[in-house]
């Protein structure tokens, strides 16, 4: 996506504690907060991104089943460049597969 709105939301399949040790990685770097176990709040130039999740249901392929996480985004007074970059570099260290 070229243009990250300033609230969106995403399905990731992946469990609460994969999530967390990715988002940590990720995260080096920045100036964040956990708030609660399914929250945190990232400074970013300008503003501040908002990002919580929960656990959505598996998703089945055959005899795989597979967690999901509903993420939602709200970025706070954040430029859309910033966004960009942001989602970039998380994307980066999130997304697994091949390829």
């Amino acid at each position: 996506m070229s243009d990250w709105p300033d609230h969106f939301t995403r399905d990731m399949s992946c469990a609460p504690a994969e999530w967390q040790r990715l988002l940590e990685r990720a995260l080096a770097g920045h100036d964040w907060a956990a708030q609660g176990d399914a929250q945190v709040r990232i400074a970013l130039a300008g503003g501040a991104l908002t990002l919580h999740w929960a656990p959505g249901p598996a998703r089945q392929i055959a005899l795989l089943r597979l967690p999901t996480l509903h993420l939602h985004f709200a970025f706070d007074g954040v430029p859309p460049a910033e966004r960009q970059a942001f989602m970039r570099h998380l994307d980066l260290h999130t997304h697994r597969g091949g390829g």
